[in-house]
């Protein structure tokens, strides 16, 4: 056997973690406050909703499974509201994948991922294999994007430009699910292409080049290797321009302390897993421990933290310290008593809505010291007060 080409696969098996204590070693610290549910419009409530975010005052929700983005001007008062906006659909009653029809500059298939700045907007329209972008902040429901990237123009959505099969360049993607805006520069987890790529500014043109890749070694690679995310979701940048790619298929968030280090060298640690070649599903264990995680989606930065989107687990894992070591246990949690509950448990046996259900993603609301959850298997959104010092 080639050293210089080791078998993953045993490597993995040999790496194995310990699973984790079912006994809890210390009392987690409270960090969930009060909380309120919110379902959307009255008429026509969300489903399975995974992108949300709050800027300002205005809160942005992709209703992921019914093909639309919906936005408030103000954050809702009340647990049912009609939206100030509708995008994807020309109504509040349309919800088919690109309205029944062909893909446009007006139409939405699975929204994930959204981003304002109060004066443009982004959406990733993930399985148009394609990000959208308005120039200014739409006025009117309905309203056609300024800008696609991925494709060619508005009526192409095959994976890659050209289909399953071809591969992936500069200009084209696969599955975008994930976006981040960081001084002016474009972030897309360019999730079935196994990278992120970087515009160095937010395009203008459609169908534009990036200008850096992520995770692979030039815009034509889709490689396999652990030591770069394998299932790049989501992608988040801290205030200093720390990074955080949230690798689901295996069960990690990479961290780096400048997403500039990205681009030429390894993560500085992994949260989730003890090494880049291990992949277990909560480490192989049969519950979640504070230091695994389980089909995690999104981290974000906060404060002097982060907070990891443990989807699987059906709860948040808040970590006051950026983590500078591989594997290291979260502080505090949001959505279960203890670190070691996973998703099903005696109280969801007749329901889950007394609990988070699959969350798959967050937006931090520090006005209101707030986290805004997708609540996605629950169809809601949860805003949650943060009782941190």
């Amino acid at each position: 056997m080639d050293d210089k080409k080791p078998n993953i696969a045993l490597n993995i098996t040999l790496k194995r973690a310990v699973a984790p204590s079912l006994s809890p070693g210390k009392k987690v610290p409270v960090i969930e406050g009060s909380n309120r549910v919110f379902l959307g419009d009255p008429g026509s409530p969300f489903l399975a909703p995974r992108g949300v975010y709050v800027h300002g005052n205005k809160l942005l929700v992709s209703d992921t499974g019914q093909n639309r983005v919906f936005i408030w001007h103000q954050i809702p008062a009340r647990e049912q509201q009609k939206p100030d906006l509708v995008i994807g659909q020309s109504d509040l009653k349309n919800t088919g994948r690109n309205e029944g029809g062909e893909a446009s500059a007006q139409s939405l298939q699975y929204p994930s991922a959204v981003w304002t700045d109060g004066r443009s907007l982004i959406v990733a329209d993930a399985w148009n294999h394609r990000v959208l972008i308005w120039k200014q902040f739409p006025e009117q429901n309905h309203q056609p994007a300024d800008v696609v990237l991925g494709q060619e123009d508005f009526r192409g959505n095959l994976p890659n430009r050209k289909g399953v099969n071809s591969e992936p360049s500069a200009d084209s993607l696969y599955w975008p699910y994930g976006i981040a805006v960081f001084d002016e520069k474009l972030f897309v987890a360019d999730t079935g292409n196994r990278r992120v790529l970087v515009f160095n500014q937010i395009p203008e043109l459609s169908g534009q080049a990036a200008d850096s890749v992520i995770g692979q070694e030039n815009f034509e690679s889709r490689s396999y290797d652990p030591e770069n995310a394998i299932w790049p979701y989501g992608v988040a940048l801290g205030p200093k321009g720390e990074l955080a790619i949230t690798d689901t298929q295996y069960y990690r968030v990479l961290l780096w302390n400048h997403w500039k280090d990205s681009l030429n060298q390894q993560a500085t640690c992994l949260v989730g897993q003890p090494n880049f070649e291990s992949n277990g599903q909560n480490q192989f264990g049969l519950s979640p421990g504070p230091n695994t995680l389980n089909w995690c989606y999104f981290a974000g930065f906060y404060k002097e933290g982060v907070f990891v989107n443990d989807t699987g687990n059906s709860r948040i894992l808040w970590f006051e310290k950026i983590p500078k070591e591989h594997g290291v246990s979260a502080d505090a949690l949001i959505g279960k008593p203890d670190f070691y509950t996973g998703s099903e448990f005696g109280e969801t046996v007749f329901g889950t809505e007394k609990s988070l259900y699959w969350p798959f993603s967050f937006s931090m609301f520090p006005a209101k010291n707030q986290i805004v959850i997708a609540d996605t298997g629950n169809h809601r959104i949860v805003l949650c007060d943060l009782q941190m010092s």
